[in-house]
């Protein structure tokens, strides 16, 4: 077992963070955790850590607890945190070597751990620039390259993806391939699960600081009982029409916030031209008309009454 959280409890004063909060992770797994802003994401990464302490219950990692003197159990672990961690006045070179210095103190073998991490992350065009001239997406690459040069068995990766175009987030998809492809175990948090179920074997979905449901891709996919979501631009629109809406036949959910009407309905059944006949017989205006098919962030909503 890589990750083994049991009854996790930790409180920020009255306000109860990680609600007995449970997770296992297995080796070579990539594991997802999904959470809006809020569920306790990040404190669950800083108490996995050693970062944060809390306030009952019990963290393996590789069936050992993490302490401030295990060195050799901190060593199998690697961190691609959300905000990037990189030093201006080192070049991406000496970023990365300042990070894997931090494990491995053999200069030569650092050095070839360095070149394979510029590769992998295809920064070896830009080895000697500093990150204050690279755009937000290399500097994405960088803090990857950062966190894997040291050849982690278990690695971190908080919100790895923000801010990247479809080059990097295409470079960088391919590494946790690779590295998932090694028998490397990942757990990835994120609030995007589209993106999430590209990778993951499995997904737990949090939610006010407990895990609700723990499952693969397929699994979550069976879960959604909703069908065709529709967004319509209304201009002006009173909440008895929007109960009327919501009563009728097929609709599960709506909603009128902001100016967008938002009309659920159930699985197989279509509503457009329903809604759409019922705007236009109380001559309620509207514009722009968006339909969707159901998506895996719809379980999230399912699950939890709220959108990601």
């Amino acid at each position: 077992m890589a990750i083994k959280i049991s009854d996790l409890v930790k409180r920020y004063g009255d306000r109860l963070v990680l609600d007995f909060f449970d997770m296992e992770v297995q080796d070579g797994e990539m594991f997802g955790l999904l959470g809006s802003d809020g569920a306790g994401k990040s404190t669950v990464i800083d108490c996995l850590l050693g970062q944060l302490p809390y306030d009952r219950g019990k963290i393996e990692i590789f069936s050992e607890e993490l302490t401030k003197k295990n060195r050799k159990l901190k060593k199998k672990i690697g961190v691609v945190p959300q905000q990037l961690v990189l030093f201006g006045e080192l070049t991406v070179y000496e970023n990365i070597d300042y990070f894997c210095s931090l494990y491995i103190m053999n200069q030569r073998e650092r050095h070839q751990l360095v070149q394979e991490a510029l590769e992998s992350c295809d920064l070896c065009s830009v080895a000697d620039a500093y990150p204050g001239k690279l755009s937000p997406s290399m500097c994405r690459r960088l803090n990857l390259a950062c966190g894997i040069a040291h050849k982690p068995q278990l690695l971190i990766l908080d919100e790895p993806l923000i801010g990247t175009d479809v080059l990097s987030r295409e470079t960088i998809l391919g590494v946790f391939r690779h590295l998932h492809a090694l028998g490397v175990t990942m757990l990835y948090v994120s609030k995007d699960i589209e993106e999430m179920a590209r990778l993951c074997t499995r997904i737990a979905i949090m939610d006010q600081g407990k895990v609700v449901i723990t499952a693969t891709t397929d699994e979550l996919k069976a879960i959604i009982s909703v069908g065709e979501k529709v967004t319509i631009e209304v201009f002006r629109m009173k909440a008895d029409a929007v109960e009327e809406i919501s009563a009728m036949k097929g609709v599960v959910f709506a909603n009128y916030v902001n100016h967008e009407l938002v009309v659920k309905s159930e699985k197989g059944k279509n509503n457009l031209a329903n809604v759409l006949h019922f705007l236009e017989d109380h001559k309620i205006p509207f514009g722009k008309v968006y339909s969707e098919v159901p998506m895996l962030k719809d379980v999230f909503w399912e699950i939890t009454g709220r959108e990601l």
